[in-house]
Order: C-alpha cells, then structure tokens, then sequence
C-alpha cells in the first residue's frame, strides 16, 4: 500500500504552544496519535479564536466547518510534558471548504505533519455552502502572499 506523504510548508502563520498532558499518553509511554490529533484540533480553535471566529461561526454567524478528510505523517515521538508547537497554514480556499497544514514540533525535531480537508457548513440550513468573505478577508489579512 502506497504511503501518503505529506510536505512541510513553506510559510505557517499560526502557532500554538501546548503541553503533552499525562493522559496524552498510550500504552507504548509516548504521545497516542488519538490525542496528537486531539491537540491538532485546540490548536485549531485558538487559531479560529485569534481570527474572531470559532469552528461554528466563521463570522456569519451561520456558518461552521466539518472535517472532511485528514493525513498524518508521524516523525518522532513526544513524551508527558513535552512543549509542542503547533504551527498552522491554511490555504487550498476554493468554492466550499479549505485545508489546513500542521506542522507539530518539540524545539527543532519534527514529531508529525498533519493536513486537514474541511468544508464549511450552514448549521442552520444543514447545507454546505461557499467559505464566508469574513472569513477570506481575515485568511488575507494575516496570510502573506
């Protein structure tokens, strides 16, 4: 079975710090990849909380996102009290959804790539729709092109 192998990018311009937590730890004494995910999606909703938004409110107030699809590529381990960095990219914004890149390191070792497909979703109308022009705007604001 072919591996699907993901590249770092070339620019992040989210980061999150987040502590591995005890209960972050597998059978094995090191980072399980449920949490690993689990940490992925805080660093998510800090990102969407320092643009203004929230993962059911990309400034419309009616429309949210849903995980379409998601790869990761582990590196290394991460042990209990690790510091990780969580730096994030988004981009691949077209029509009705968009992709996040993950890059999660402990100082400059490399523990995984992660890359998330989503589609934005009215709850309200229980319908996908086009990614909000509130929140294209703050991506532009902060994103360098």
């Amino acid at each position: 079975m072919p591996r699907i192998k993901l590249s770092e990018q070339a620019v992040y311009e989210f980061q999150s710090s987040i502590q591995v937590r005890p209960q972050d730890i597998n059978h094995g004494g090191h980072l399980g990849n449920d949490n690993l995910i689990s940490l992925v999606g805080v660093a998510r909703a800090h990102l969407f909380r320092s643009l203004g938004f929230s993962e059911l409110d990309l400034g419309d107030r009616q429309t949210g996102i849903i995980i379409k699809d998601m790869v990761v590529n582990y590196k290394a381990e991460a042990f209990m009290f690790d510091e990780l960095l969580i730096e994030t990219h988004i981009d691949e914004v077209v029509g009705k959804g968009f992709r996040m890149f993950h890059r999660v390191r402990r100082d400059a070792s490399l523990i995984a790539l992660v890359e998330t497909g989503f589609v934005t979703y009215n709850y309200p109308a229980k319908k996908t729709v086009p990614v909000p022009p509130s929140f294209l705007k703050a991506l532009d604001s902060r994103q360098t092109r």
